[in-house]
This record gives structure tokens, sequence and C-alpha cells, in this order.
């Protein structure tokens, strides 16, 4: 078996390589209809007073693993970025035009962390239109609610980092490649939010899965980039079998860039520790990470409307934006964003598709 993901491992990673710039073309081209004629994920940074668009202290949803300004962070140059596409603007995020465009409706976002991360931020900018309004907040283990009452809209967060089935055996923790039974939580959404790759790159003690497994098979291991090709092909059965497109809108939140090593930017001795401004190149030097062109081939092959926010290469632009050790955390922290922050503009990108 060995021998065989060997060789089915360097077959997807060439194809994966050929087919990268014609894959992003491709996808460039379909997520561009979700602000018309205008392709809203390829544009620069700019300087804009106005930001942030919340106040860290002021917003009840934020937890301290993202909370910067809690933590003392000293500079805040990092929150005064507005994303600006190249042939068009971004409508400005309006809290009541999104609470009264979704009332009574579910908004779910799906997967680990970083889909906390822009729940959290999604909360803070609807509350900073309505601070006084009636809500109600949830939180268990796996499952995140908050209802705005007066509009009787629910923001849900399910927690999967793998989208795909954790189950504990007697063998101890599978990951099961080929089931999401946990899918029928995801079931009557109005819209869904989905996300997962930062945990398919973990190993040692913190990796929750000792075997994969996949046709009744288990295996100790294989190569991630596989696996994850495999548990997203998945999760596309899934939305083919179960998601009707006149009642719910779909989107990926697309991968979200880490920041640990420099070189990825062409200062190979830093990490995004004392960064305080984005990258300011014309191109970024870091190629287009393998994780993002899987989810790519794997949306193309999907029957039904999923839209990719794909927020890949704006993030990576943003080596400043992370907690850094500013958080409740005390190792450093290149993965996750502050807020406010980064995940303020994926969420203004969801509204734009959204909102129009």
């Amino acid at each position: 078996m060995g021998f065989l993901f060997k060789t089915l491992f360097f077959s997807l990673l060439l194809l994966f390589s050929h087919e990268a710039n014609a894959d992003f073309n491709a996808t460039s081209s379909a997520t561009g209809k979700l602000a018309g004629s205008c392709n809203i994920f390829r544009g620069k940074w700019v300087f804009d007073a106005s930001y942030p668009l919340y106040d860290f202290s002021t917003c009840p949803f934020i937890e301290d693993e993202f909370n910067c300004g809690k933590y003392k962070r000293p500079d805040n140059m990092y929150l005064k970025y507005r994303w600006q596409p190249f042939s068009c603007n971004l409508p400005r995020f309006n809290g009541l035009t999104f609470l009264k465009k979704w009332r009574g409706k579910k908004i779910m976002f799906v997967g680990d962390s970083l889909s906390l991360n822009m729940w959290q931020s999604l909360s803070c900018m609807i509350h900073s239109w309505i601070p006084k309004a009636k809500t109600t907040l949830i939180r268990r283990e796996g499952f995140s609610e908050i209802v705005f009452l007066d509009y009787g809209m629910k923001l849900l967060l399910y927690r999967t980092p793998y989208l795909v089935d954790l189950e504990s055996q007697k063998v101890g923790g599978v990951l099961k490649l080929d089931s999401i039974r946990n899918g029928d939580a995801w079931k009557g959404m109005d819209v869904l939010i989905f996300n997962s790759w930062h945990w398919w790159t973990h190993t040692g003690r913190s990796k929750p899965w000792d075997y994969m497994e996949e046709g009744g098979k288990l295996y100790k291991d294989m190569n991630r980039l596989i696996a994850y090709y495999k548990g997203l092909t998945t999760w596309a059965r899934w939305i083919n079998r179960y998601i009707d497109p006149s009642k719910t809108q779909v989107f990926f939140q697309g991968i979200s860039p880490t920041h640990y090593e420099g070189k990825d930017w062409s200062e190979p001795s830093k990490s995004c520790n004392g960064e305080t401004q984005p990258f300011s190149g014309l191109k970024y030097p870091a190629a287009t990470p393998l994780p993002a062109v899987v989810i790519n081939k794997v949306l193309r092959r999907i029957k039904k409307p999923v839209h990719l926010l794909d927020i890949t290469l704006l993030s990576q632009y943003r080596k400043d934006a992370h907690p850094t050790y500013y958080s409740l955390h005390k190792g450093l922290d290149c993965s996750h964003w502050c807020l406010p922050g980064l995940p303020d503009t994926w969420n203004e990108l969801l509204y734009a598709a959204l909102i129009g």
C-alpha cells in the first residue's frame, strides 16, 4: 500500500502543479460573478482611517485567543487597512441591512478554528450596528449559536476540523475519509460556509486521530494532501446529495495562510512576530498553496453551486494581522487572526456575495 500511496501522491502533485494556473483562472472567473463582472478577490490593501469596523472592548463575542487589543498589542496600524478590488468597490458593510435581508434565517459556519474566527468577526460586525439588540448566546462543545432576537436571525457555528467524521473506536481515534454522518446538523440552513485544512497538517500529539479509514480499511497514515482530497470529495458528494440550491446558498471559506516562515515573503529570518504592515509587493513570493488547488479541483466537479470565498492571496499579504503573542495563548500564533482584523474583510466579501 505504501508504494500505491506514493505513486498516487506524485501523480496528484504533478496534476495539481500543472493545472494550478488554469484552475485558479477558472476560479477567478467563477467567483467573480459573486459581485457581477468584478473579481472582488483581486486587489490591494489600502489605508483607511475609518477602520476598524468595531471596537474589541465593546463586542461581547470575541474570545481571548483572537483579542489582540485586550492583550495589549502595542501597534494598531494592522486595523487600518481596507481591501480594495482593482476594478470595483466592495459595498460597505451594514449590519441592519444584513439583519433585515436575512430576517428569520439561519447562517451556519462549518469547520475549524478559522471558521470560529470568521463567525465571531461577523457577530461583532453586526453587533456594532445594533449594540443594544437583544441576543442569546449558546456555547457548548462543537456547537455555538447567536440569535438576534428582534430579527429571528441565527448565526451558528459547527466545529468539525475535517468535515468528514472523526470517531472513537476500539483501536483509537479514526478519521473516516468516506463518511459524513455529522452532516445531519448542517441540513435546513439558509447559508452554509464551510472550511477545512488547518488540522489536516497536524502530527504527533496534536493529531487527534490514530488511524484513517476508507472503504472499511484502516491506514496508520497517508499523505495529507491525498487524504484532504479524499475528504473533500466525500464532502462534495454530501453537497450533491443533500443541498437544494433553491433553499441553501453554499460557500467554501478558502485556505487561510500562515506566516511562520518569512521566506514566504522573501524575508527568511522573520516570522509574523513583529510584523506591522502588509506585504506591499506586486506579487506575493510564495506559491499558491497546494490545498487551495485541491479545493478548486473539487469545487469544479460539484454539480450543485458552491461559491469559493477566495481569501488566500489577499490573506497571504497580511503577515501583520496575526495575534503573535498577544492573546490568551502563550506560544507564537501565526495561524489565526486578530479581531478586529482580517476576518472582517472575509465577511465583507461574504456580504458582497449575499447582498450584492
